[in-house]
């Protein structure tokens, strides 16, 4: 384990500088956009706009991620379940799998932690409470489940069955794409997580595990079947060559 991270390390670093990012940016346009302290939050009264806004925000936030220098050699995966999906197509080593989920997990708790310390109540104040991942209060636990493993499902069978075209260097732009839909249509049903280390990122400093189970299985179930289906329909076996990995 540590000879792997001692030879990887520069990798499951972008890794984490990737989801720092993200996180950043979640928790400033929520804090922004939903504190009812917030001065765009007032001058904005319609939550379908602000909602849009966030969505635009988040799907360039990712398309940045996907794209940069600093985050893109390591497949810019920003998610233990897309590590996972990786290490069952053999692209990932089982060492690389830990250490990829530790470094998302440590950047995304690293991030929420030093916003929640500048923006202050901005943040940690219902009802943004540190940006936190919950289904919306009228949403049923199986709605909230189903959402999860479908967004999960659809984002990585996109990206497989894309990355094996001519198409392929599309998958970045066609990516960040889904997350802005996804935060838009996603966002009120189950918070949109489809990221465990995400879901932890927020949970942890605002002591919020509403249905913690569902955002830990969910996105991984979705993006192991849609590896399956794409195996099954490409007749191929794992260790596949793919376009988007990093190491």
């Amino acid at each position: 384990m540590l000879k792997v991270l001692k030879s990887n390390y520069r990798f499951f670093l972008m890794e984490g500088l990737g989801l720092f990012l993200f996180m950043v940016s979640a928790c400033f346009f929520s804090g922004l956009l939903e504190h009812h302290g917030s001065a765009l939050n007032a001058a904005i009264p319609n939550p379908k706009i602000r909602l849009f806004i966030m969505a635009a925000a988040m799907g360039t936030t990712a398309l940045f991620i996907f794209l940069s220098p600093l985050t893109s050699p390591s497949g810019a995966f920003i998610n233990p379940s897309v590590s996972i999906m990786r290490w069952r197509l053999g692209q990932l080593s089982l060492e690389n799998l830990i250490w990829y989920s530790v470094f998302q997990t440590i950047g995304g708790m690293l991030a929420v932690y030093i916003m929640s310390f500048l923006m202050g109540r901005f943040l940690t104040d219902p009802p943004v409470n540190f940006a936190v991942t919950v289904p919306g209060k009228t949403i049923s636990i199986t709605e909230a489940a189903t959402m999860e493993t479908f967004t999960a499902f659809l984002m990585i069978a996109m990206v497989l069955f894309v990355s094996d075209t001519r198409f392929k260097n599309a998958v970045p732009y066609a990516s960040a794409v889904l997350v802005g839909i996804y935060v838009y249509i996603a966002g009120p049903v189950s918070g949109f997580g489809m990221n465990p280390a995400r879901t932890i990122a927020s949970a942890v400093p605002a002591h919020i595990y509403t249905d913690f189970w569902l955002y830990m299985l969910c996105p991984t179930i979705g993006m192991l079947l849609a590896a399956e289906l794409y195996l099954f329909i490409k007749k191929k076996k794992p260790n596949v060559d793919f376009s988007f990995d990093g190491i």
